[in-house]
Protein backbone atom coordinates (compact mmCIF):
# COMPACT_ATOMS: atom_id res chain seq x y z
CA UNK A 1 0.00 0.00 0.00
CA UNK A 2 1.37 3.46 -0.82
CA UNK A 3 2.64 5.43 2.19
CA UNK A 4 0.03 8.27 2.20
CA UNK A 5 -3.07 5.98 2.23
CA UNK A 6 -1.38 3.72 4.80
CA UNK A 7 -0.81 6.72 7.11
CA UNK A 8 -4.43 7.81 6.63
CA UNK A 9 -5.67 4.35 7.66
CA UNK A 10 -3.43 4.36 10.72
CA UNK A 11 -4.66 7.84 11.66
CA UNK A 12 -8.30 6.77 11.25
CA UNK A 13 -7.71 3.71 13.45
CA UNK A 14 -6.42 5.93 16.23
CA UNK A 15 -9.76 7.77 16.27
CA UNK A 16 -11.80 4.60 16.85
CA UNK A 17 -13.12 3.88 20.35
CA UNK A 18 -11.05 1.45 22.42
CA UNK A 19 -13.55 -1.39 21.90
CA UNK A 20 -13.20 -1.02 18.13
CA UNK A 21 -9.41 -1.22 18.40
CA UNK A 22 -9.33 -4.84 19.55
CA UNK A 23 -6.72 -5.52 16.91
CA UNK A 24 -4.87 -2.29 17.77
CA UNK A 25 -1.61 -2.08 19.68
CA UNK A 26 -0.89 -4.16 22.73
CA UNK A 27 1.44 -3.26 25.58
CA UNK A 28 4.08 -5.38 23.87
CA UNK A 29 4.18 -2.97 20.92
CA UNK A 30 5.76 -0.22 23.05
CA UNK A 31 9.36 0.33 24.07
CA UNK A 32 11.17 2.42 26.64
CA UNK A 33 14.78 3.37 27.01
CA UNK A 34 16.43 1.45 29.87
CA UNK A 35 17.64 3.43 32.87
CA UNK A 36 21.21 2.47 31.97
CA UNK A 37 20.63 3.43 28.33
CA UNK A 38 19.77 1.27 25.36
CA UNK A 39 16.41 -0.11 24.28
CA UNK A 40 13.88 -1.70 26.63
CA UNK A 41 11.20 -3.12 24.32
CA UNK A 42 8.14 -4.50 26.10
CA UNK A 43 8.09 -7.24 23.46
CA UNK A 44 10.82 -8.88 25.57
CA UNK A 45 8.07 -9.61 28.10
CA UNK A 46 5.47 -10.98 25.66
CA UNK A 47 3.33 -13.61 27.38
CA UNK A 48 4.19 -12.35 30.87
CA UNK A 49 2.06 -10.27 33.21
CA UNK A 50 3.43 -6.72 33.55
CA UNK A 51 3.11 -4.37 36.49
CA UNK A 52 4.24 -1.00 35.15
CA UNK A 53 4.74 1.59 37.89
CA UNK A 54 5.73 5.23 37.58
CA UNK A 55 8.23 5.79 40.36
CA UNK A 56 9.95 8.69 42.12
CA UNK A 57 12.82 8.78 44.59
CA UNK A 58 11.71 11.75 46.70
CA UNK A 59 8.02 11.09 47.30
CA UNK A 60 6.07 10.10 50.38
CA UNK A 61 5.19 6.87 48.54
CA UNK A 62 8.82 5.99 47.71
CA UNK A 63 8.82 3.19 50.36
CA UNK A 64 6.57 1.28 47.93
CA UNK A 65 9.81 0.34 46.15
CA UNK A 66 10.41 -2.25 48.92
CA UNK A 67 7.04 -3.91 48.33
CA UNK A 68 7.56 -3.80 44.55
CA UNK A 69 10.87 -5.63 45.01
CA UNK A 70 9.12 -8.25 47.17
CA UNK A 71 6.45 -8.70 44.44
CA UNK A 72 9.21 -9.15 41.89
CA UNK A 73 10.95 -11.78 43.99
CA UNK A 74 7.72 -13.63 44.83
CA UNK A 75 5.97 -13.66 41.45
CA UNK A 76 8.71 -13.31 38.82
CA UNK A 77 9.18 -17.10 38.58
CA UNK A 78 5.43 -17.42 37.89
CA UNK A 79 5.52 -14.91 35.04
CA UNK A 80 5.25 -11.40 36.53
CA UNK A 81 7.57 -8.62 35.44
CA UNK A 82 7.61 -5.46 37.53
CA UNK A 83 8.81 -2.50 35.48
CA UNK A 84 9.75 0.72 37.26
CA UNK A 85 9.40 3.90 35.22
CA UNK A 86 11.00 6.90 36.96
CA UNK A 87 9.28 10.18 36.22
CA UNK A 88 9.82 13.74 37.31
CA UNK A 89 6.32 14.80 36.20
CA UNK A 90 5.49 15.55 39.84
CA UNK A 91 8.89 17.14 40.61
CA UNK A 92 9.98 14.37 42.98
CA UNK A 93 12.63 12.54 40.97
CA UNK A 94 16.26 13.20 40.16
CA UNK A 95 16.96 14.23 36.59
CA UNK A 96 20.15 12.13 36.59
CA UNK A 97 19.62 8.47 35.60
CA UNK A 98 22.83 7.41 37.38
CA UNK A 99 21.54 8.87 40.65
CA UNK A 100 18.17 7.18 40.22
CA UNK A 101 19.90 3.80 39.72
CA UNK A 102 22.20 4.39 42.69
CA UNK A 103 19.24 5.33 44.91
CA UNK A 104 17.22 2.26 43.86
CA UNK A 105 20.17 -0.07 44.36
CA UNK A 106 21.41 1.26 47.70
CA UNK A 107 18.08 2.06 49.36
CA UNK A 108 15.94 -0.85 48.12
CA UNK A 109 18.13 -3.39 46.29
CA UNK A 110 15.97 -3.12 43.18
CA UNK A 111 16.58 -5.93 40.70
CA UNK A 112 13.52 -5.54 38.46
CA UNK A 113 13.93 -3.67 35.15
CA UNK A 114 13.86 0.12 35.23
CA UNK A 115 13.12 2.44 32.34
CA UNK A 116 14.84 5.77 31.91
CA UNK A 117 13.25 9.02 33.03
CA UNK A 118 9.88 9.20 31.30
CA UNK A 119 6.89 11.52 31.04
CA UNK A 120 3.81 9.66 32.27
CA UNK A 121 1.05 12.25 31.83
CA UNK A 122 0.00 15.20 29.73
CA UNK A 123 0.77 15.93 26.09
CA UNK A 124 4.34 14.62 26.43
CA UNK A 125 3.31 11.31 28.01
CA UNK A 126 5.16 8.28 26.74
CA UNK A 127 2.94 6.40 24.24
CA UNK A 128 2.59 3.42 26.62
CA UNK A 129 1.20 5.68 29.35
CA UNK A 130 -1.18 7.41 26.92
CA UNK A 131 -2.36 3.97 25.73
CA UNK A 132 -2.80 2.64 29.29
CA UNK A 133 -4.58 5.82 30.46
CA UNK A 134 -7.19 5.35 27.70
CA UNK A 135 -7.89 1.85 29.00
CA UNK A 136 -7.50 2.14 32.77
CA UNK A 137 -7.51 5.81 33.73
CA UNK A 138 -4.75 8.40 33.91
CA UNK A 139 -1.77 8.63 36.22
CA UNK A 140 -2.60 11.08 38.99
CA UNK A 141 0.54 10.77 41.13
CA UNK A 142 3.75 8.81 41.62
CA UNK A 143 3.51 5.04 42.09
CA UNK A 144 0.39 4.63 39.95
CA UNK A 145 0.31 1.02 38.78
CA UNK A 146 -0.86 -0.53 35.52
CA UNK A 147 -1.35 -4.30 35.56
CA UNK A 148 -1.18 -5.70 32.02
CA UNK A 149 -2.49 -9.20 31.30
CA UNK A 150 -0.44 -11.82 29.47
CA UNK A 151 -2.23 -10.94 26.21
CA UNK A 152 -0.90 -7.38 26.45
CA UNK A 153 -4.37 -5.94 25.86
CA UNK A 154 -6.24 -6.10 29.17
CA UNK A 155 -5.09 -3.38 31.56
CA UNK A 156 -6.16 -2.50 35.11
CA UNK A 157 -5.12 0.65 36.90
CA UNK A 158 -4.31 0.94 40.60
CA UNK A 159 -3.99 4.33 42.24
CA UNK A 160 -0.98 5.41 44.25
CA UNK A 161 -2.61 4.64 47.59
CA UNK A 162 -3.04 0.97 46.60
CA UNK A 163 0.17 -0.47 47.99
CA UNK A 164 1.96 -3.19 46.01
CA UNK A 165 1.05 -5.70 48.74
CA UNK A 166 -2.60 -4.59 49.05
CA UNK A 167 -5.01 -7.56 48.91
CA UNK A 168 -6.86 -6.22 45.84
CA UNK A 169 -3.63 -5.85 43.86
CA UNK A 170 -2.32 -9.25 44.96
CA UNK A 171 -5.64 -10.86 43.92
CA UNK A 172 -5.49 -9.15 40.52
CA UNK A 173 -1.86 -10.27 40.00
CA UNK A 174 -2.68 -13.87 40.95
CA UNK A 175 -5.73 -13.90 38.64
CA UNK A 176 -3.65 -12.49 35.78
CA UNK A 177 -0.92 -15.07 36.37
CA UNK A 178 -3.49 -17.89 36.38
CA UNK A 179 -5.02 -16.81 33.06
CA UNK A 180 -3.49 -18.11 29.84
CA UNK A 181 -2.19 -15.71 27.21
CA UNK A 182 -4.68 -15.21 24.39
CA UNK A 183 -3.64 -16.62 21.05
Amino acid sequence: MPEAPRRALIGAALLLPAAAQASGPSAFDFAFTALEGGPLPLSEFRGRVLLVVNTASFCGFTPQYAALQRLHERYEPQGLTVLGVPSNDFNQESTDARRVREFCDTMFGITFPMAGLTHVRGPNAHPFFAWAAERAGPVRWNFHKYLVARDGRRVSGFATRVAPDAPELLRAIEQALAAPAAA
